[in-house]
């Protein structure tokens, strides 16, 4: 929806940002990890009993190895061979593992 006064808005968003500078710099800091989650989700991964999705992604991150075959995990915006990946049950939607792309692919 339009703003009545887009020219209001701006300012008022501005005098927000010098205001709360602190708000605007979290919010960055926290950004790529809710993008993630947030793709988790949309993928319909769900979380067992006692999990939360903080520690799921703390746990991604610092997976170095893939759990299969035991390759170094990389972090590449194109889908290689050892990208990391959180691997699920399609059926239940529960998170099995993290593994290379290579292997979550066979897996299916």
């Amino acid at each position: 929806m339009p703003y009545k006064d887009p020219e209001k808005h701006k300012e008022y968003c501005r005098q927000y940002r010098l205001k709360y500078p602190e708000k605007k710099k979290n919010y960055n800091k926290n950004k790529p990890q809710t993008n993630r989650i947030s793709k988790w989700k949309s993928m319909g991964i769900k979380l067992r009993e006692g999990e939360d999705w903080e520690s799921v992604y703390l746990f991604y991150l610092t997976c170095e190895n893939c759990e299969e075959c035991n390759v170094k995990l990389t972090d590449e915006k194109n889908n290689t061979s050892t990208r990391r990946n959180l691997d699920h049950d399609h059926e239940t939607g529960f998170i099995r593992n993290v593994l290379c792309h290579k292997c979550n692919i066979q897996r299916g």
